[in-house]
């Protein structure tokens, strides 16, 4: 029984097996449509660098029962592919998958109906090839974010069904393919941030279908080609950052439906043709940094729905439309670095939804609107560098929204309204250079945000409150050039941040308090031009990071701090006009970066030190009017980068070096050289010149020597008189002789000899000349 069961199995599986061969399944017919597909997807694969190949490890090839399907399914799993019903490959979505290698292994003839390729975000190197005009069905062709060469292959102009084409920052060269232009199905073309260079081809005007161009970030140049007009469906136009010349075609005010024009970072020249004012859709136009000349037209004024007006960095004149004000939707305008005159429309006031507004670096003049400061949304304000009159906007920082206020360079004046004393949004204020006046302790308040406020070059008054030590962020503050007087508060302590700090040029008296020593961020430091006195605190060593340094024209006294030796970043350092003592002190001279050191009118003395040629990068040097003595050192010889030095008006003596930096001498009785002034130096004075380091080496080197001649003639003499006192063959007489000759030589007159040897080498001068 079990017999005949298993005899009718094996029968029926017989069959079956048979009946597999005879009848294809499911899996052979699929396998006969689509095994070169997957064989063409194994082999580019293969093509690829070792690491891309194991993020591709579910393609691999499988053996079914029937051993007819040697390639696998590769709809069935298989990462990134899609196929259509009948098993054939229609998309390849393998972007951001770490793949690595180059197309050159793809075989694009083996894909009839593939539509769509997506490998943006991958490492792909060497050109595109131009067998990728073998897929005639493809519609979506992403290759984007990768390390592709050369040119744009022309047969890409084959592909007729192409509506998306991402070219991307790659390395692509040469030019824009004219080809291009019969993609007439194109919708979005994207070839920014490539090195395509030549013109833009007037064959992408043939592109009527096109929604989005981005062509920006290139070396495209010449002429943009006014055929561009008839892209009816143009949404978003990018050009910019390129080298493209000429004109805005007016063309362009066909393109109804644009939204952004990006047309910034070229050389664009003349003037705004008025049919832009045709955009009724526009929503951002940036024309910045370009040549564009003529007046802003009134036109612009139509753009009802313009968000964002960049036209600055360019040449143009005229005055401001008032029509600019009937942009009710504007939150971003810039005008600024142009040569706009006139004065600034009080329509601007209409403008509700401005958030950045940007005038700086014009020649506008009169009155700011008063209506500014009503705009509530401001965040940023730039007037500066212009010739605006009257007073500040009384509602400033109304809104509380103020972040960067910017007003410098005109020729402001009257009071800091009331409004801005609450301003504690605001991070950046520059009023410098105006005729602003105000007590500068009770018109400010205390801004928790603020890092750089610049007051300087006005008629503020008062002193510096105390409050300011709570704007903690504070990193710039200039207070230069005002009437301020008072000490320096010691909560300047807290300003932890502070990079850069003025006070030069008002009334302030008293010391410098200790918590100067705090400030170790510091980098540049004025406080010159005021009533400072005492000695400059020995806290100021932690001061490490200062480059620049200017404590000239006060009451300063005592020494220079030893540890000013710690600024080992220090550029340019001014302690003139105070009433510092003592010598140079030796620790400047540690001071490798500086290029010009001023401590002129003070009453340091002593010598010039000989290591002053440890100043390497010294370029300007003052030591006039102090009581320096001595001689100048010929260190000052090796000393290449110094153009200038002043030595005038103290008590120097002896040569000139050979150097022409030193053009004021004046005022030092007994220097001497070949320069209009000066008496020539005879030998003594080079001689006293040179004797005082030189004299030094001899006596330290004759000394010894003439000591070893008479310990060498002593010996010689005692061994003389015992020899013969042992032989006894002399006379008593002889013996007496002996001793005379014994005690001549015990006195032996060194100073003599020296006299001698001095004589007869004329003061060692050749011996002194090698040592100087």
């Amino acid at each position: 029984m079990g017999t005949l069961t298993i005899k009718k199995a094996l029968s029926l599986l017989i069959n079956f097996v048979l009946f597999a061969q005879l009848v294809p399944s499911p899996e052979a017919a699929f396998s006969s449509t689509s095994s070169k597909e997957a064989t063409a997807l194994l082999t580019w694969k293969d093509s690829l660098q070792n690491d891309s190949q194991s993020h591709l490890s579910s393609w691999s090839p499988s053996v079914s029962y029937s051993n007819l399907n040697l390639s696998g399914n590769p709809c069935n799993n298989w990462l990134g592919i899609s196929c259509n019903l009948a098993g054939s490959i229609v998309k390849i979505d393998l972007g951001n998958s770490s793949l690595q290698g180059t197309l050159h292994g793809f075989s694009f003839l083996s894909f009839p109906n593939l539509a769509y390729i997506d490998l943006y975000m991958n490492a792909l190197f060497d050109t595109i090839p131009p067998q990728i005009s073998y897929l005639s069905k493809l519609e979506y062709l992403d290759l984007s974010f990768n390390q592709f060469s050369g040119k744009i292959p022309p047969e890409i102009g084959k592909l007729t069904n192409l509506k998306f084409l991402y070219l991307e920052d790659n390395y692509l060269n040469s030019s824009i393919p004219e080809e291009i232009g019969r993609l007439h199905f194109l919708t979005e073309l994207a070839l920014y941030k490539n090195h395509i260079e030549g013109s833009i081809p007037p064959s992408l005007g043939n592109l009527s279908n096109l929604v989005n161009l981005f062509l920006y970030d290139n070396e495209l140049s010449g002429f943009i080609p006014p055929e561009m007009g008839n892209l009816s469906n143009l949404d978003k136009l990018f050009l910019s950052i390129n080298h493209l010349t000429g004109s805005i075609p007016p063309t362009f005010g066909n393109l109804k439906k644009l939204t952004i024009l990006s047309m910034f970072g070229n050389s664009l020249s003349g003037p705004i043709p008025s049919e832009i004012g045709n955009l009724n859709s526009l929503k951002e136009l940036s024309l910045l940094q370009n040549n564009l000349s003529g007046s802003i037209p009134a036109s612009l004024g139509n753009l009802g729905n313009l968000t964002i007006l960049h036209l600055n960095n360019n040449s143009l004149s005229g005055s401001i439309p008032t029509e600019i004000g009937n942009l009710k939707f504007i939150n971003g305008l810039q005008l600024d670095e142009n040569q706009l005159h006139g004065s600034l429309p009080t329509s601007f006031a209409n403008l509700t939804n401005l958030i950045k507004l940007f005038l700086s670096d014009n020649q506008l003049t009169g009155p700011i609107p008063q209506g500014i400061g009503d705009l509530i949304n401001l965040d940023t304000l730039e007037l500066e560098k212009n010739e605006f009159t009257g007073n500040l906007p009384q509602n400033i920082c109304h809104g509380g929204s103020l972040l960067y206020f910017a007003a410098s360079n005109n020729r402001l004046d009257g009071q800091i309204p009331k409004s801005f004393k609450n301003c504690t949004s605001v991070v950046r204020v520059l009023l410098g250079g105006n005729q602003l006046i105000g007590d500068i302790s009770k018109d400010f308040g205390v801004y928790p945000n603020l890092k750089l406020i610049d007051l300087s070059h006005n008629r503020f008054y008062g002193r510096i409150s105390s409050n300011w030590g709570q704007c903690q962020q504070l990193q710039i503050l200039l207070l230069g050039k005002n009437n301020i007087t008072g000490s320096i508060p010691h909560e300047i302590g807290n300003w932890t941040q502070l990079g850069e700090l003025d006070l030069s040029s008002n009334h302030i008296v008293g010391t410098i308090p200790e918590e100067f020593g705090r400030l170790i961020s510091l980098e540049r430091l004025r406080m010159n031009g005021n009533q400072l006195s005492g000695a400059i605190p020995f806290e100021f060593g932690s001061l490490t990071n200062l480059e620049y340094l200017d404590m000239s024209a006060n009451k300063l006294s005592k020494s220079i701090p030893s540890n000013f030796g710690d600024f080992v970043k220090l550029i340019d350092l001014n302690l003139s006009h105070n009433n510092f003592s003592e010598g140079i002190p030796a620790h400047l001279l540690t001071f490798y970066h500086i290029s010009k050191l001023d401590i002129s009118y003070n009453s340091l003395n002593g010598e010039i030190p000989m290591e002053i040629n440890k100043l390497e990068s010294l370029v300007i040097l003052n030591l006039s009017h102090n009581y320096l003595s001595g001689f100048i050192p010929k260190a000052f010889e090796q000393m290449r980068g110094l153009l200038y030095a002043d030595i005038s008006y103290n008590e120097l003596q002896g040569p000139i070096p050979n150097s022409n930096a030193f053009q004021a001498l004046q005022g030092n009785k007994r220097l001497c050289g070949n320069v209009t002034g000066l008496q020539p130096c005879n030998a003594s004075m080079i001689y006293k010149h040179s004797s005082k380091k030189g004299h030094k080496v001899v006596f330290l080197l004759v000394f010894p020597l003439l000591g070893a001649v008479f310990v060498l003639l002593s010996f010689f003499g005692v061994f003389l008189f015992m020899q013969r006192r042992k032989t006894d063959l002399e006379s008593k007489q002889s013996k007496a002789e002996g001793q005379v000759l014994f005690l001549s030589v015990l006195q032996f007159n060194g100073r003599a000899l020296y006299d001698e040897i001095i004589k007869v080498t004329n003061g060692f001068d050749g011996f002194v000349l090698k040592q100087s």
